[in-house]
């Protein structure tokens, strides 16, 4: 009979580093400037939408219309910040040698990703504290003003259903704008490769 050998396992060799692929550098680069084209584009917002109202005419959009060209340039700044943060990170990663192309294109999205994270969170602080400040001085001011029962009860109402649009349209345009960070870094990083 004959005898019938079974297959030795051989270790191979890794090509790619035991340490960490994050670049917490080019990050930074790419949160910090997400957040500083979010600050331009936020300045121009409020110019391009009191451009389009005058004391002096009587065809001045309505003021849902007015709402509704506020959350859409919002949106419109999320992405565009998002995009060129994460094409930034992209860019800015050292450029790696002997790892294969999937592996490559995964760490650029998750940079690109990261990068959004981090600008986000560091918006969203900022927003925060703005958002107390301003919380402060409005209580202040309402202790003062006489109040009425009925108009305070309506005004809730309203509000919150503007928390509930404003909330939504955020949760959307985060996650939107957190796909297209990612998807710009993938792009930073094949720029970066082919020079």
């Amino acid at each position: 009979m004959a005898e019938i050998e079974t297959a030795k396992r051989v270790e191979e060799r890794s090509v790619e580093s035991s340490a960490s692929a994050v670049e917490w550098g080019a990050i930074f680069a790419g949160g910090l400037a997400a957040i500083g084209i979010t600050a331009i584009l936020f300045t121009l917002g409020p110019g391009l939408g009191l451009s389009t109202v005058s004391p002096w005419s009587l065809r001045n959009p309505a003021p849902t219309t007015f709402g509704t060209a506020a959350v859409i340039w919002m949106i419109v700044t999320q992405w565009l910040a998002s995009a060129f943060g994460g094409y930034l990170t992209g860019r800015l990663r050292i450029k790696w040698v002997g790892i294969r192309t999937d592996e490559v294109l995964f760490r650029d999205t998750a940079h690109g990703l990261l990068a959004w994270a981090l600008g986000t969170i560091i918006m969203a602080a900022l927003v925060t504290l703005g958002s107390a400040a301003t919380a402060g001085v409005v209580a202040a001011a309402a202790d003062a003003a006489p109040s009425t029962a009925s108009a305070t009860a309506e005004a809730a109402e309203q509000a919150r259903k503007a928390a509930i649009a404003f909330s939504f349209a955020t949760s959307l345009s985060l996650v939107i704008g957190a796909f297209v960070a990612a998807a710009a870094g993938a792009l930073g990083g094949f720029h970066r490769d082919e020079a």
